[in-house]
């Protein structure tokens, strides 16, 4: 079997072709990767850190290179794409020097004279399945904190990234002892969660092979992150920045198509605004770039693929809305579809409950915050929420009920932090967070020491 990854603005265009590692294959990298977990774990940690800035190094000096990559390979804006390659840098180097933070405490002993320590140590072998739309950051934002842990780590990257995926491989790579940071390819995501040797998989992508991936590794014992779905509200209240809150939600529902877990799907709007708010957001939203990726005027770009782009336009045709911007494909090769914004009557339909992954919002109205608050929340998911409001006190009592696991205050759902704890609340998320120091609670567990003289 092969893994095929195609140009969405140029479907004629083929990154590449590559084979598809099988279940033999997969178990021979984590032998292999096993082996080499227990020389890197002993590897003194500013040895450590050194790899990992050099590989930050290394990126660095390829960015142009990889940027170009995830221009063609999954169609992100130039701006966009250029951001997340010095994203990718950025976070080598943060771990580079996490690594080399404290390994641990010392706690007071019952016993007098009783030396009582807590140190943490790698977990072993981690095993990464990560998405397409985030090629480089997504990837890296799992792998250096496991690899400045001392971890031995497999990524199994989608196919659709498969390029930018191997491009990274061969940057990173030679800057570790061999074995110690690897990658298989294909479907390969269920062999690496029902091994025994994968100590730790942490997981992006869809909500059901979330699930499966959550039930497969618990299920024997290992540990497991799984980050799922979105279904991301702003709400607008009726003493916001119009303008600048317009501005915010049109290229977090919009830019890169939508293809963000944190993109804001819905738009709740107090009934005192909604008029005139709408109008600025139907503005806002026609002024975005839409055609060409390399164009460093283009803020949409295309959808990943054909499949992607039926699903948007059947989401749209069977919400009963009323479409106040897009709702077509657009009439040019690749994968592109006009942004639209659909106005509904009631928060219970599809468009307003389940994730479209494309650059599509809803349109709602609520008669008071604590109305749209309640709209907000009444999903599945609980990714990111953002108020737009020029009183503080009512934006603190909006972010204490939110059902999110994140929430920005006069700020895009869309956009995160990599020093800061990512994960959602209800169907978003399972396990613990991802990045920033909370890292090092999913990549390493922690040994109690008791020395008596």
């Amino acid at each position: 079997m092969t893994v095929t990854s195609l140009n969405p603005h140029d479907p004629a265009d083929v990154i590449g072709e590559w084979p598809t590692a099988d279940e033999a294959e997969v178990a021979a990298a984590v032998a292999r990767a096993t082996a080499a977990a227990r020389e890197w774990a002993g590897v003194a940690a500013p040895a450590r850190a050194m790899a990992l800035g050099n590989a930050a190094s290394a990126l660095e000096a390829r960015a142009g290179e990889v940027t170009e990559l995830v221009i063609r390979e999954v169609g992100k804006p130039r701006s966009e794409a250029a951001g997340e390659v010095a994203r990718g840098v950025a976070i080598l180097r943060y771990y580079a020097q996490v690594a080399l933070l404290p390994d641990g405490q010392t706690i007071p002993a019952a016993s007098p004279g009783t030396l009582l320590l807590a140190r943490h140590r790698p977990v072993g072998v981690a095993a990464l399945v990560t998405p397409w739309n985030f090629p480089v950051a997504i990837p890296l934002w799992k792998a250096a904190p496991s690899l400045a842990f001392g971890n031995a780590t497999v990524l199994k990257p989608a196919g659709a990234a498969t390029g930018v995926a191997l491009l990274l491989h061969e940057i990173i790579a030679p800057h570790l002892p061999k074995d110690v940071f690897q990658l298989v390819l294909g479907h390969a995501g269920r062999a690496l969660a029902d091994h025994p040797d994968v100590a730790a998989v942490s997981f992006t992508g869809s909500v059901p092979v979330g699930r499966e991936v959550v039930a497969r590794v618990a299920g024997r014992g290992g540990r497991v992150q799984a980050e799922m779905g979105g279904q991301n509200a702003s709400v607008v209240l009726a003493d916001a920045d119009f303008g600048r809150a317009a501005a915010a939600i049109a290229y977090a529902a919009m830019g890169y198509a939508g293809q963000k877990c944190t993109a804001t799907s819905r738009i709740i709007v107090e009934d005192a605004a909604y008029g005139e708010f709408r109008q600025y957001l139907v503005d806002a939203i026609a002024g975005l770039g839409v055609v060409g990726p390399s164009d460093e005027r283009t803020l949409v770009g295309p959808v990943i693929s054909e499949q992607a782009r039926a699903f948007a336009l059947d989401a749209i045709a069977g919400s009963d809305g009323r479409v106040l911007a897009g709702g077509t494909a657009l009439d040019e090769p690749g994968y592109y579809l006009a942004p639209t914004l659909v106005e509904l009557e009631s928060p219970a339909g599809s468009l307003a409950t389940e994730e479209v992954f494309g650059p599509v919002a809803a349109l709602l109205r609520a008669p008071t915050p604590e109305a749209a608050v309640e709209i907000a929340n009444g999903v599945r998911y609980g990714l990111v929420a953002s108020v737009f409001t020029g009183n503080l006190s009512r934006a603190l009592t909006l972010t204490e009920r939110l059902d999110a696991g994140m929430v920005r205050v006069n700020a895009p759902t869309a956009g995160v932090d990599f020093q800061a704890p990512f994960g959602g609340a209800k169907e978003s998320s399972y396990g613990p967070r991802e990045q920033g120091l909370a890292a090092r609670d999913f990549y390493t567990e922690t040994r109690t020491i008791t020395m008596v003289p």
